[in-house]
């Protein structure tokens, strides 16, 4: 059992990393970022700072996860 958790918690501590990595580049730098990437379409329908905020917040939870993910892989290591 011990080894199905410590799998389960590699996957997901791979599967938050990867969403976060991709919620940061996704982010505006100095140009337009995300609102740039649909042509400006996304500004008329969600506003470009409500997706920048929503982008924000998607990848503040998966730092969270993935944060959460280390401590608890850092605890099934030990042995």
């Amino acid at each position: 059992m011990r080894d199905f958790v410590l799998y389960f918690s590699v996957i997901f501590n791979v599967l938050s990393l990867v969403g976060m990595v991709a919620g940061v580049l996704m982010h505006s730098g100095r140009g337009g970022g995300l609102s740039d990437m649909f042509g400006g379409a996304g500004s008329t329908a969600l506003g470009s700072t409500a997706a920048e905020r929503n982008l924000t917040r998607i990848t503040t939870v998966f730092g969270v996860l993935w944060i959460g993910t280390i401590v608890a892989l850092s605890f099934l290591l030990v042995r």
